[in-house]
Order: C-alpha cells, then structure tokens, then sequence
C-alpha cells in the first residue's frame, strides 16, 4: 500500500527541527531573564532603596545640623516654623528613616550592618546633644541670658562635640552609600555577563535557524508555495472584485480539494453579485436561489433583501421626522449662543468698568513725581482689574508710598484693592500721620474686622503690604512691611530690609502682634523700592522657570544708576523679554525712586 505524503506532514517535518531550535532558545533565554529578574529585584528592592533611603538620612543631619546652628544664632519664639522642622526631623522624620534602614539592612552584610547600627547610636547621641541646646535657648526670652547663650554657642561652634559628632555620622553615611553603590554595580556587572553569554549562546543558535528555515523554505516553496501562491492570487482578484476566465485545474491531492471548493465559491459569487446588482437598482422583487437547503448565506440573502425593502420605508419616514427636528434645535441652539453672547459681553463691559474705577483711585505717575521727581511705578494687571495697587499721600511735609498685594488677582483682587486703598486712608487720617507701622497695625485690624467677622472664620483673605514714610525735611525713610521688604541701593550694594512674616488680615488670630517700624537715613545717590511678588515669581526664559529675587535684585543693580524713566523701560523690558510666549502669572507692581 503506497503511503500518501499529505501537505501537513510535508509541512510537520519542515518545522519539526526549527521547532527544536526555538524551544532551545526559549529555555535558555527563560533562565537567564529569571536569573536577571533576581538581580534586578535586589536592586529595586535593596540596593537602590538602601541608597536613597541612606541620601535621605544624610540630608536630614545635614538640615537638623543647620537648623540647631539657626536656633542659637537667631532668637526666636518656640513655636517658630524652623524650630519645629527642627523637632520634626529628630522624631517623627528621622524614626521613619531609621525604621525603614532596619528593615533594609537585614540583607545586607554583616558589617555594613554592625556600621548602621553604630551609625543610628551616634545620631541618637547627636540628637541627645541637640536636646542641651534646646533646653538652654527654649523660647525668645532665654536668649537674653547670657550665660545660657554661650553656653549654647560653645555647644555648636566648630570645636564643639556636635560639630565633630556630626560630622563623623556623615563619614559613615557616606561610606555606607558608597558600599551599597558598589554592590548595585556588582551584581549590575553580573547580570551583563549573563546577558553577554545569552547573546553568543542565541547568535550561534540563530544562524543555525537560519540555515533551517532557508532549507525549509526551499523544500515548501518547491511542492506546496508555488500552487498555494496561484490560490491567492485568484482570491486576490476576488477580493477586488474580478473574476477568474476560466476554472482551475484541480489536483488530486489537497491542494486540488482547495481548487475545486474555490470553483464552486466562485460560481456562488457570481450568482451573488448578479442578485446584489438587482438590490442596488432597487429592484426588491428580484429572484435569488439558493444554492441548498444548507446554504444559510443564501437563505439570509433572501431576507435581507426582505429587510432592506422594509427599511427603505422606514428610513424615509425617519429622514423626514428627523430633518424637522435639526431644524427645530438648529434655531434653539442660535437662540442659546446669542444670549450667551450677551451676558458674556455685559460681564466684560462690567469688568472694564470696574478697572475704570480701580484706575481712577491710583495717583497719577505725575502727582507722585511732583514730590518725588526722580519716581517710577511699573504696574502691570494679570487681568482686566488688578489684586496689586500702590498708595500715594502727602501728610504734612511728609510722603506716604504703598505697594499692596491683595490676595488673589482678578476681580476678587480688585474688591481686596478697594478695601486697601480705604482703611489706608482712614488710618493715615486717624493716626494724625502716624509712623508706617501704625498704619499697618490699623490696616491690618481694620482688613480683619471688614473680612474676618468672627476669629474662628476659615477666611484667609489678606494683604501683603510695603510701605514707607519720607521725611523731606529730615532725610528720614521710614518703612514696615508684612511679607514685602524694602530694597536700598547703595554704593553698588543692595540692602535689604525685611518684613514682618504675618499678612494684613490676621489681627483676629493674634491681637498682641504689631509690625516693626524701621528708620534709615538717606543718603544722596541711594535708590528705594517697594514692590509686589508678581516680577520675581514670572516663569519664563530659556527652561521655563522663575525668574526668582536674587536676578531681581541683581536687575535693580544694574540699572540703579539710570534715571527713573529708563529704570521703569528696562524693568519691563527685561520682564518681556524673560516672559516670552507664557502667560503673566501674578499681577506685577515694582516702585522706586532715586534720592537726590
């Protein structure tokens, strides 16, 4: 009995021995990605932790070592924010640390773990020592006691045991970081060898494949591609819709099975398109017959020739419903966008209106330039009205110069600004031309009164608020501020005088707190100002970011020399120029004037 070498085992013994192969290589690659994976797991899971964890440590002991320099150096209450950083990072920060290493140095060695551990004593000692220095400066009235303030001091200075201590737990910090860094390129380097020894293990095990599929390919090109390739092609031709000439030549195997089933497919086609023809004239009545009582696509030919006259009735009928209904919403929609349009144009033409009367209780550049010739004032809103405004009044031979930041920008800010420009003018008149710290005292009562009905409101509308006296008669400046410093160029040195850290608007949550009035005596050439935070905190320039004090104050250097005309131009052209193609973040307010 002659045996019949069907296509599928032509085919089985080709892809028999690539099979092999791939299985081959999957098993390899499958044990080396697994030993990887284990490497890889160190890695994220002890090695790169310990680092980061290990670098987060080290940075708290270098911040609790500046923070107990701070508090001995600079008197302050024992609820100041950098004290309480202080005793958060001793307890609650430094125990997460520590709790998160202690879990992490289970996997490491021995000795990097005994060096933790000495490591965590020391800091424990550091912070203990901490502990005298806190005990001796606790609040604002102890660092009036000079015996407790040196004592303090000689506990911090550089031949103190914290200053040594300290410095010693970073060593160790550093030479543990160092240790996990060199494990993490350890077992780095060993999961490259292993990846180097599967690429010539699967190069080799490639060509071979290669080799296999080329002869492979070869032997089912010769007795099975070359007729499966004339079948596609006829298929190919169906799909665009052409029909073959003639019939093919069917053989006696199973690619002759294929030609003959292709043949019928082909007569059912043609039958096919001829009925699909009729459909699309709209001809329904057309006649089709199936080819048997199995022929299911027939069948459902039938009835969807069935359907689609039923649907062309009821289509037309929805067409006409639906037509009336787009043009029923087409008006209601045109009705809609109209009075959208309304109310948006009566809202901006309220705003516009609003900044008309913002305007109007700014002092002209003009009336502060009579009494300060050499003046400039840099205004510049985020929105059509402004949160920022500046306040100008004469008392006597003496002139009063605000520059105000209200919480906010926008119409919200401007409310703030005409709360502002008010109770500024009621406290000047009250307090008889009263020192700038009276005034704000009064603002900021008066702000609080007007806003914060109650002090358990969680309203936390404010100001900040820079604002100066000049006593043309005696060269006397004097200046407060809450949050807004002063700014004095002089002999190429910018001088800062700062503010007060409580905004206008807090008197409710502590009466007793008053703001400092501070007094400088001009000097010829000096130039003075006041401003908001809108200029430093512009994004912009080549990365997009801030453009931050310290370039703002390096700006006023630069251009403290020139006249008042020409400081107001490069002020804004600088800020163009920084802003590009962004968007103004903040309302910006800068003023200044030149002493002659």
């Amino acid at each position: 009995m002659k045996i019949r070498f069907t296509i599928g085992k032509k085919i089985g013994s080709g892809f028999g021995v690539l099979i092999f192969f791939i299985m081959l290589v999957f098993y390899i690659t499958n044990t080396t990605l697994n030993q990887s994976r284990d490497i890889n797991d160190k890695i994220n899971n002890i090695y790169n932790p310990s680092v980061s964890t290990l670098e987060e440590l080290k940075l708290k002991i270098i911040e609790s070592k500046m923070l107990i320099y701070k508090w001995v150096a600079f008197p302050s209450e024992s609820d100041n924010p950098e004290k309480k950083k202080l005793n958060h990072i001793t307890s609650d920060e430094y125990q997460h640390i520590r709790s998160k290493l202690e879990q992490l140095s289970q996997f490491w060695p021995v000795s990097a773990k005994s060096q933790l551990d000495s490591t965590l004593k020391k800091i424990d000692d550091l912070f203990y020592e901490y502990e005298s220095v806190k005990v001796l400066l606790p609040d604002f009235d102890s660092y009036n006691d000079a015996e407790n303030r040196f004592l303090a001091i000689s506990n911090v200075d550089e031949n103190s045991y914290i200053h040594a201590l300290s410095n010693e737990i970073l060593w160790n910090l550093n030479d543990l970081i160092n240790f996990q860094k060199h494990q993490t390129s350890k077992v780095s380097k060993e999961m490259l060898e292993s990846f180097d020894l599967l690429q010539f293990l699967i190069r080799y095990l490639g060509i071979a494949l290669v080799i296999g599929g080329v002869l492979v390919a070869f032997y089912t090109t010769r007795s099975i591609v070359s007729p499966i390739h004339r079948l596609k092609q006829i298929l190919l031709e169906l799909s665009v819709g052409k029909f073959p000439k003639s019939k093919l030549q069917e053989r006696n195997d199973e690619i002759g099975e294929m030609t003959h089933a292709l043949n019928i497919l082909i007569d059912a086609l043609e039958s096919t398109r001829e009925f699909a023809d009729e459909l699309g004239k709209g001809n329904f009545n057309a006649s089709y017959t199936p080819l048997s009582e199995e022929d299911s696509m027939g069948y459902a030919l039938l009835k969807m020739r069935d359907a689609l006259a039923e649907n062309e009735r009821v289509l037309e009928q929805k067409v006409n419903e639906r037509t009336a209904e787009v043009v029923r919403q087409k008006e209601e929609i045109e009705e809609q966008n109209k009075k959208i349009s309304e109310l948006y144009n009566e809202v901006t033409d309220s705003i516009r209106y609003a900044k008309r009367i913002q305007e109007a209780i700014l002092p002209p550049q003009e009336i502060i330039r009579k009494y300060i010739p050499e003046s400039f004032v840099l205004y510049r809103p985020k929105d059509i009205v402004s949160g920022d405004f500046y306040w100008f009044e004469r008392y006597g031979n003496k002139s009063y110069l605000a520059a105000v930041d209200c919480t906010g920008h926008g119409v919200p800010g401007a409310f703030m600004s005409i709360i502002g420009y008010n109770i500024l003018n009621y406290a000047l008149s009250s307090t008889k031309g009263g020192s700038p710290a009276q005034i704000l005292d009064m603002l900021n009562k008066g702000v609080s009164n007007t806003l914060h009905k109650t002090s358990n409101t969680e309203t936390k509308d404010g100001m900040d608020v820079a604002l100066i006296t000049i006593h043309h008669d005696t060269n006397i400046l004097e200046y407060a501020g809450a949050y807004n410093p002063l700014y004095i160029v002089r002999n190429h040195e910018v001088l800062k005088i700062n503010a007060d850290k409580f905004p206008i608007g807090s008197y409710h949550e502590n009466p007793n707190l008053h703001y400092s009035n501070h007094q400088i005596e001009l000097q010829k050439g000096d130039s003075v100002y006041i401003f908001s935070d809108g200029y430093a905190d512009q994004f912009g320039g080549p990365k997009g970011k801030k453009l931050m004090y310290k370039r703002f104050r390096d700006i006023l250097l630069e251009i403290s020399d020139l006249s008042a005309d020409e400081q107001q131009k490069r002020l804004l052209d600088y800020l163009l120029d920084w802003k590009g193609s962004l968007e103004q973040v903040d309302d910006i307010l800068v003023m200044g004037f030149k002493y002659a």
